[in-house]
């Protein structure tokens, strides 16, 4: 197979959470461990951050591997789900797996796949491990997919756990409540690895507690032990001034991800980079300080309030939970703008009703949805939506509807790409 055949094999004869939903989630670790066996386990062969939570650990896992990077250590990462290119799930120095890699690994693989039959996603998590191991990186970043208890890629020792929050997203899988979403994402930590939890709820942090206590694991509060005491956006940066509780002068730093949202996942990072040093790895200030500025260069991160276009603004976000969708709604606010044009689509296992009671009735809608089964169909999306007073029309895909949307908004007006990371995914720019 070439490398396109290959992609054709993964995405169809896989079961893949991101096109099917819960039908694809193998809720334990058998696979991953008979996989992982069968290549010899690369997972033991390199050292790792772990990183769990409902919303922000993608942006974490980025803000890291540039820190990392920077800091000259060769650094893999893993993510998902991907944008645009499959191979942006895994990368060593911010340079995406060979193609070659994943067409010789699959055949490889191939026999073992007919007989385990795995998700896509336990495939690409030991695609991932075998590739960290083969390139002998330093450290290796590793996002879980949902939940952590019995994500894929709890195989791990990590060094360090991270936890950035919780909030409801994945219930169906995860619970429904969030004490029981709080204790799958808890899943990940460790006996005696210390784990840092970006923000907490009086919900979920006795789960926290608790959980680190039976493990023997210290446990630390990022936003307990940093605070952003003023911010403000200058030339498409956000710029952050930081205190922390244990000294009096305050540090400003220079981010390339100008999302408020961000604000809250640099003090994450901050507490993540100190317990590492602790541990013995070198993350000094000014390597923290130039990685944050190019996070997008040397990662390749995109979707988090991404300007691609100027006059009108178009900004792309993968928000897609309420917690998310909150987050971004606060940016609009605080956007100078005059009109607000939201291009939106859901996939069908969110809770979509929630979502949009939050969405403001002033702007103008463009429904449409991605090209993937769990899409909700838009005609539907626009019916439901106008039970919240929402008003706008369905277009047949998500490029249609932001020219539409830029054919209508002035100049000084504000464009939204929306409601679903497979919608983002496929604007063309």
């Amino acid at each position: 197979m070439d490398y396109q055949q290959t992609l054709d094999y993964l995405f169809t004869r896989l079961p893949m959470f991101s096109r099917i939903g819960a039908a694809a989630y193998k809720p334990d670790l058998g696979n991953t461990l008979k996989l992982c066996e069968f290549l010899g386990n690369p997972h033991i062969t390199f050292r790792s951050v772990h990183i769990a939570g409902t919303n922000g650990k993608g942006s974490v896992s980025h803000m890291l591997a540039a820190i990392f990077q920077t800091a000259g250590y060769k650094t893999g990462l893993y993510t998902s789900p991907h944008l645009k290119d499959f191979r942006e799930r895994i990368k060593v120095n911010g340079q995406m797996i060979p193609e070659q890699f994943v067409v010789d690994f699959t055949e490889r693989m191939k026999p073992l796949i007919n007989e385990t039959d795995p998700s896509f996603f336990e495939i690409t998590v030991a695609m991932a491990f075998d590739h960290f191991s083969r390139e002998q990186v330093d450290i290796a970043i590793i996002e879980t997919g949902l939940g952590g208890r019995l994500d894929s890629t709890n195989v791990i020792t990590p060094e360090l756990s991270v936890i950035t929050n919780i909030g409801m997203d994945h219930m169906n899988l995860l619970g429904d409540t969030l004490e029981k979403i709080a204790a799958e994402k808890a899943g990940i930590i460790k006996k005696n690895i210390p784990v840092v939890i970006g923000e907490i709820l009086p919900e979920t942090l006795p789960v926290f507690e608790t959980k680190a206590k039976q493990m023997n694991a210290s446990l630390t509060i990022a936003s307990q032990q940093w605070q952003a005491t003023d911010w403000r956006w200058e030339k498409q940066e956000m710029i952050v001034e930081v205190g922390n509780k244990h000294k009096t002068d305050h540090t400003v730093y220079h981010l390339d991800l100008p999302g408020i949202y961000q604000r809250k996942n640099l003090l994450t990072v901050l507490e993540t980079c100190h317990q590492l040093n602790n541990n013995g790895w070198k993350l000094d200030h000014e390597a923290i300080q130039k990685a944050l500025r190019s996070v997008k260069k040397l990662t390749g991160l995109h979707g988090r309030w991404d300007i691609i276009h100027h006059s009108p603004a178009v900004v792309l976000d993968v928000g897609h939970n309420e917690d998310g969708i909150r987050q971004l709604l606060e940016q609009v606010e605080l956007t100078d703008h005059h009109e607000l044009h939201m291009v939106t689509g859901f996939v069908k296992d969110k809770e979509v009703d929630k979502i949009l009671s939050l969405l403001p009735e002033t702007a103008r809608y463009y429904f449409t949805q991605a090209h993937i089964p769990r899409a909700m169909d838009a005609e539907s999306l626009k019916l439901k939506a106008e039970r919240y007073h929402l008003k706008g029309k369905v277009y047949k895909d998500v490029n249609s509807a932001l020219a539409s949307a830029k054919s209508k908004a002035a100049e000084d007006d504000l464009i939204i790409v929306c409601g679903s990371v497979f919608l983002v995914g496929e604007v063309q720019f």
